[in-house]
């Protein structure tokens, strides 16, 4: 029997993105995925610069195929009075806006948060800035990487004593776009459901990295004790660490009781197994230089592969530093549909990520191709009633693409 088909989670929701590069796009294309009609405000010419980032294929990042699926691609000059109008009217007639500018730059443009309230009284406004709308730090310049370092993440991403290195992506930001999401979907429940009205989401990067940072702030009020970087292991509990095999590294997590016995059995231990002392974590945590120096004695002798067969046997939770070329052959990615073909604009196919989370009855989807710049200006001008007359008009005056 044929299910019916289910309309998307966020059909009928209507985005407008003014955002760039990572955070407020990222925000975009999440809620994009799950149905939202996202209507991005560019510049006209050369567009988000996010385009031209990293690696460029036909002229335009691959990169952008990711962040700006599912979007329509409107080009307005917003530093002139006319293009500032045309997003006005595009805003009052959205459910939620998002922004990543710095402080200040939409009031400065006419279009504070009171102003659009009194445009759209539903209105979500995401607002993500490297500091927050309000405090001393607010008019500062922010990027990820301040906001991962003020969150107090990258004291922690070295080996001791070393210099502090990044995680390897921008995860400030995208930690600032999940938070705006969440942010988003539980003003929109309020409004939904209790008849509130619209509300402003204040998003700061550190404060989305800071949230995620686990006891590290409760720990320094207790004890007084400041966590430092620890390399590849994780503080506290033992054993976990990243442990060297013949041609490669390998990640074991053996810090539950029941799994510390068989991973000692495993690599040959027994008297480190069934000693009391290392019964539990607390004892563990004493003698950890020691079991990371028997587990690291076990896994030189072995490939990456034997290693992983060998733990998997036991049930022993372990796993390999994946590269985007493990990624991209891996079956359980494929299986999963976290690798999808997607056709681009530009007449090529390139493998991207799939979408999560994952919902059983609507699920996300790629509907469309990230834009070229203005590819969707005059569909969008024209559904707001503007004539093929105030089109040409604007186009002239260089205000729209």
């Amino acid at each position: 029997m044929t299910q019916p088909q289910t309309a998307a989670a966020l059909a009928g929701l209507r985005v407008i993105e003014m955002g760039q590069l990572i955070a407020g796009p990222f925000c975009g294309k999440t809620l994009g995925e799950f149905g939202a009609e996202v209507i991005k405000i560019e510049p006209p010419g050369a567009g988000d610069p996010l385009r031209n980032w990293r690696l460029l294929k036909n002229g335009t990042s691959v990169w952008w195929q990711v962040q700006s699926r599912n979007k329509q691609s409107v080009a307005i000059d917003l530093r002139q009075k006319e293009g500032q109008d045309l997003a006005r009217r595009l805003i009052a007639e959205a459910d939620v806006l998002i922004e990543n500018f710095r402080p200040g730059t939409l009031e400065g443009w006419g279009m504070s948060p009171e102003e659009l309230h009194r445009l759209n009284p539903g209105l979500i406004i995401a607002r993500i800035s490297g500091y927050g709308q309000t405090g001393p730090y607010r008019d500062l310049p922010g990027f990820g990487v301040i906001g991962e370092a003020m969150g107090g993440l990258r004291h922690l991403t070295a080996e001791p004593g070393r210099v502090p290195v990044r995680v390897g992506v921008s995860i400030g930001d995208t930690l600032a776009a999940l938070h705006a999401v969440i942010g988003i979907l539980t003003a929109l429940y309020h409004r939904r459901v209790h008849g509130g009205a619209g509300q402003v989401i204040d998003v700061a990067l550190h404060e989305a990295v800071f949230n995620v940072m686990e006891s590290l702030l409760p720990e320094y009020s207790a004890f007084g004790a400041v966590r430092e970087a620890a390399g590849s292991a994780l503080p506290g509990i033992a054993p976990s660490n990243a442990y060297l095999c013949q041609d490669g590294w390998v990640l074991v997590a053996g810090n539950g009781d029941s799994i510390f016995k068989r991973l000692m059995g495993t690599i040959g231990r027994n008297d480190l197994g069934e000693a009391a002392d290392l019964a539990d974590n607390a004892g563990r945590v004493a003698r950890v230089a020691e079991i990371d120096a028997a587990i690291g004695a076990w896994t030189q002798q072995r490939t990456v592969q034997a290693t992983l067969d060998a733990l998997s046997a036991a049930r022993v939770p372990a796993g390999k530093v994946y590269t985007a070329k493990d990624i991209a052959e891996d079956p359980h990615y494929r299986a999963r549909d976290m690798i999808l073909q997607q056709p681009t604009r530009d007449g090529y196919t390139v493998d991207v990520p799939g979408i999560v989370p994952k919902l059983s009855v609507t699920p996300g989807t790629v509907r469309a191709s990230a834009p070229h710049v203005g590819d969707d200006t005059e569909a969008v001008l024209r559904g707001m009633g503007l004539s093929e007359a105030d089109i040409a008009t604007l186009r002239a005056k260089e205000i729209i693409q």
